[in-house]
């Protein structure tokens, strides 16, 4: 396929759609709201708001927050759980933490209820030799038990079965007898690891929302090939590539971070072409903000990732931290007088009061258009009522002016966002000096200068429509494979060949897979790791490997080289033990021209202000307004400036000096003083 390229992406609030012809670099784009809790109806609204005609385009490929939402709102297929006799509480035994770190309450919600998690006789032990065959009978008599309860999917989760997958198979087999559908969930098929704990939470999740994708998609897919669509829909994974429409479901748990993941893979593509590799990527909605890490110029991918407290997902998934500080994030006053700012947020209905829906709580966007960042003529009387209702909310309650009000939810919010940031890469080990921001979402450019000051960050990157990157992401995105298969024995008892076997295994089952699907693409590769600890340890560090065929002395001075740059600490008298292999095996798709995303016939030859309005900065200030298509390829710009395009706005604090690359971008270099 080389033909027109269409990416969507479906936000908490808006639906964000480009569509790309390869061969000229023409660009059609749109914005629209997103359609909640149908999905689909907001992606064709995005089609025909750009005027897209379905039997041009190619592909499609799609970035959606159906799992995501689903997961973390709870709405969730009913799922029954059948597992290794005397283990039926794995799900909620976890690992010993707390949903609040100190006192004794909190609240948590296991996945699957206990009522529908039952036991079978069966049990291997952690070399994969039957301790306790399977009991069939038990296992058809619990498969019909759970569906006449009215469970829709069914997990299969047995003790070591990533040691030795025999029971799980046959009780799949057994359960197809009896089970009304195709939804059944193997754990080790999903992640072939040990550490039950996260294997069955993974394999719950995927069970629960494998329904609601499957009947997402078929519909969104039937409703494209009615308006004229020809091909085969693909659908963003959380690792930063993609998969056929007609094969997400199996593994849906893999969708679960799907749009922030297009968004990191929009970054890598815009950072290789603009010659910066190290990036903090930090794309603010209008529900939430996401942040990541990307260091020499790969995107951040992690199979330890917590969506929430007490849902670890070990699926490999781009590695996103998220905050719930968006456009829509509500202020208020607590019990104790304190300003808060989010998580709660007043979404695209009603949304925030600004934008004159009937919304009446003041939100992150209200306080930036009371800081004059935004125009007040854009929002008409609604901007009046704005106003009030910061005065009434935040404003009198704290003694404070309607504008220094504003400035502190604004203040608020940065520091939640600084907080994530901090997370993905101080915690990391990473020095924030040593990137530079790249700044997206619809919102995000408006809040990032002053959030490089907080985080002594030196460079700004803002492409070239922000408020449209995650759809981007979906455009320039490679397919990709991973696959872990667990070990877990010391490297100095493990037979080498076994390591150089299963990643040449893996690897070979991720180039089948990629060479199915019928994508162009110039280049298939694999990347190989291994998850290590030092003996004794609990905690999993990641070791790039060379090859797929490293030596056992090779794989102990990598780890304690990783283990050294980590932590700073030597142990050479402790011995590595060898936890899981990964692959990686990428199909890369040809490069896209991202110069053509801001249309050159506007530009001029030098930046003549559309308009001059007072701007707060700690005080008001006059700042020039831009429209960002009419300035010049080749800018220099010093702030205070505000820059406006169809997407979002971007804020230029005082002292900070903008200039512009051969795609568009813009690159803010921060003035500390």
């Amino acid at each position: 396929m080389a033909g027109l390229v269409a990416g969507v992406d479906v936000g908490g609030t808006f639906t964000d759609l480009v569509i790309v012809d390869p061969a000229t670099g023409a660009v059609k784009l749109a914005k629209v709201s997103t359609t909640l809790p149908n999905q689909a109806p907001g992606v064709l609204n995005a089609l025909a708001e750009a005027g897209a005609d379905l039997s041009q385009i190619d592909l499609i490929v799609h970035g959606t927050t159906t799992t995501t939402n689903a997961v973390l709102e709870r709405t969730l297929a009913k799922t029954g759980l059948i597992t290794t006799m005397g283990f039926r509480d794995i799900l909620e035994l976890g690992r010993r933490t707390r949903p609040n770190a100190y006192g004794m309450h909190g609240r948590f919600t296991p996945i699957i209820p206990r009522d529908l998690r039952l036991e079978v006789p069966e049990r291997m032990d952690a070399r994969g030799s039957v301790l306790v065959p399977l009991d069939a009978d038990a296992m058809r008599k619990a498969a019909l038990t759970l569906r006449e309860m009215g469970c829709e999917s069914l997990v299969i989760h047995f003790l070591h079965a990533y040691a030795n997958p025999a029971h799980e198979r046959r009780a799949a087999e057994i359960a197809a007898e009896v089970w009304p559908n195709s939804y059944i969930t193997m754990g080790h098929s999903l992640l072939s690891e040990s550490r039950e704990y996260e294997r069955g939470v993974t394999a719950a999740v995927n069970a629960s929302v494998q329904p609601l994708l499957e009947r997402y998609v078929s519909r969104l897919a039937d409703q494209l090939t009615a308006k004229g669509y020809r091909h085969d829909l693909l659908v963003m994974n959380g690792n930063g590539g993609m998969v056929s429409a007609k094969l997400v479901s199996k593994e849906a748990v893999k969708t679960v971070m799907s749009g922030p993941a297009s968004g990191v893979m929009a970054a890598v593509a815009t950072g290789r072409r603009a010659g910066i590799n190290n990036l903090l990527t930090y794309d603010m909605g209008g529900t939430s903000t996401d942040v990541a890490m990307i260091r020499d110029g790969r995107a951040p991918v992690s199979n330890e990732i917590e969506v929430e407290y007490a849902m670890p997902i070990h699926v490999p998934m781009v590695d996103v931290r998220t905050v719930g500080a968006g456009g829509g994030s509500i202020a208020r006053i607590d019990a104790g007088g304190m300003l808060r700012v989010g998580p709660d947020s007043a979404g695209s209905t009603p949304g925030p009061v600004c934008y004159g829906r009937g919304g009446t709580k003041v939100t992150i966007s209200d306080a930036n258009l009371l800081l004059g960042r935004l125009p007040a003529s854009r929002f008409g009387q609604a901007a009046d009522a704005a106003r009030q209702a910061m005065a009434d909310q935040i404003a009198a309650p704290l003694g404070l002016s309607v504008e220094q009000a504003a400035e502190a939810v604004v203040q608020i919010a940065n520091v939640h966002m600084a907080g994530a940031i901090r997370m993905v890469s101080i915690s990391m080990g990473a020095d924030p000096r040593d990137f530079a921001l790249f700044a997206f979402g619809g919102a995000g450019p408006l809040h990032a200068v002053a959030l490089a000051r907080e985080l002594a960050v030196p460079k700004v990157l803002i492409p070239a429509r922000p408020g449209i990157t995650n759809a981007l992401g979906c455009v320039v995105a490679d397919l990709r494979q991973d696959f872990v298969r667990t070990l877990n024995q010391p490297l100095d008892h493990i037979e080498i060949d076994t390591v150089h076997g299963v990643l040449a295994d893996q690897e070979a089952e991720g180039r089948r897979l990629i060479g199915a699907e019928n994508i162009r693409l110039t280049n298939v590769r694999a990347e190989y790791s291994a998850d290590m600890q030092f003996v004794g340890q609990t905690h999993l560090l990641r070791v790039a490997l060379p090859n797929g065929s490293p030596s056992r002395a090779e794989l102990q001075r990598l780890f304690e080289a990783a283990y050294h740059l980590r932590f700073r600490v030597e142990l050479p008298t402790i011995k590595a033990n060898l936890v899981n292999l990964n692959v990686s095996v990428i199909g890369e798709r040809p490069e896209m021209d991202l110069s053509a995303l801001i249309d050159r016939a506007g530009r001029r030859n030098e930046a003549v202000p559309a308009s001059v309005r007072a701007v707060w900065f700690n005080g008001w200030v006059e700042a020039p307004v831009y429209w960002r298509d009419h300035l010049p390829l080749q800018l220099s710009l010093q702030g205070p400036a505000i820059i406006e395009q169809m997407d979002t706005t971007i804020v230029i604090e005082p002292g900070c000096l903008v200039t512009s690359d051969s795609d568009g971008n813009l690159i803010v270099q921060v003035s500390h003083a």
